[in-house]
């Protein structure tokens, strides 16, 4: 806001989504810190807010709002997250590849893909639920610690990896989905 009309400013061009959101430029935050910085700063932007104001108030409204649902979304999921802070580093965006190298883990990665394509069976998608979850919460744990020894390319491979697993969820939820 303009310190002297009030009136609401355009968004910076590329913001740090870390200071936006009032946390530290790190892979460990505080969930329940970062939701009620959204929830204040969407009260003080959102567009109802704005519907008396100039036109131009109305659209900086709409692109505060969105940059907002932006960084929220980006810092609550660790996957995202922790391509974020890679990116802010300069670290070239995660592919597929960077654990190509990983035999076993690729031979996992199979297995579990075959077992979604299987006629569906809840006590099999329980399973692999369970499973992805777990895998899931152990690699968010790995990535921690590697952004904390501040091994980027470790980081790096782990998210590939996360990746791997993000995309299995998105299969399992596609199939829990009834049809």
């Amino acid at each position: 806001f303009c310190p002297g009309c009030q009136a609401l400013q355009p968004p910076a061009p590329r913001p740090d989504l870390f200071r936006l959101m009032d946390c530290d430029r790190s892979f460990r935050i505080d969930e329940r810190q970062l939701q009620r910085r959204f929830r204040s700063l969407q009260r003080a932007v959102h567009p109802d807010r704005f519907g008396q104001r100039p036109p131009k108030e109305q659209y900086y409204s709409e692109q505060h709002s969105s940059l907002i649902n932006k960084a929220y979304q980006t810092l609550l999921n660790p996957l995202s997250r922790g391509l974020y802070l890679l990116e802010l580093s300069g670290v070239e965006p995660v592919q597929e590849t960077d654990c190509d190298a990983d035999s076993a883990f690729l031979i996992e990665i199979m297995e579990i893909n075959e077992k979604l394509a299987e006629p569906k069976n809840e006590d099999n998608l329980e399973e692999i639920e369970t499973l992805i979850k777990v895998k899931q919460e152990e690699l968010t744990r790995e990535v921690a610690a590697a952004f904390e020894r501040d091994d980027l390319q470790e980081a790096k491979k782990l998210l590939a990896k996360m990746k791997y697993f993000a995309n299995l969820e998105d299969k399992l939820k596609a199939k829990k989905v009834p049809s």
